[in-house]
């Protein structure tokens, strides 16, 4: 059986910001390449060597993708969607790369009805209190 990619729509501006260490000399070689003007900011070249990585494994991330069967970008959840779940008597088993939304009037007691798992490579946003509920399916 052949897999999918579910290509999900992007949001532009919808970003995650994270740490990094970096040791003193190779910050060095990036401010000079900054100074020099082959990047803007040191975000600028993180950002750019990040897409180059991912561009470099970008077929390892297709394959993997499609054997996992991973939704790709921004997956918004409903109070109305899980709804419609449960009155269909499924649940949801939730599979995302990039950002997965529970959206906040859904009740954790609607959550666990619906949601059998949630697997998201990236960022979930949910209230606290679904997240609370939930925290034993989230993986």
């Amino acid at each position: 059986m052949v897999g999918e990619i579910h290509r999900l729509r992007d949001k532009s501006g919808e970003t995650e910001k994270i740490t990094i260490n970096v040791g003193f000399v190779d910050l060095g070689h990036i401010d000079l390449l900054v100074r020099e003007g082959f990047y803007s900011n040191r975000t600028d070249f993180i950002r750019t060597a990040l897409r180059n990585q991912l561009a470099s494994h970008a077929d390892a991330v297709k394959q993997s993708i499609v054997r996992h069967t991973l939704e790709l970008g921004l997956r918004r959840y409903s109070r109305g969607d899980l709804e419609a779940v449960k009155a269909a008597g499924g649940k949801l088993r939730i599979q995302v790369i990039g950002l997965a939304t529970i959206a906040e009037d859904v009740t954790p007691e609607l959550a666990l009805a619906t949601i059998s798992s949630i697997t998201v490579l990236g960022a979930l946003r949910a209230s606290g209190a679904v997240k609370a509920a939930l925290i034993d399916r989230i993986g």
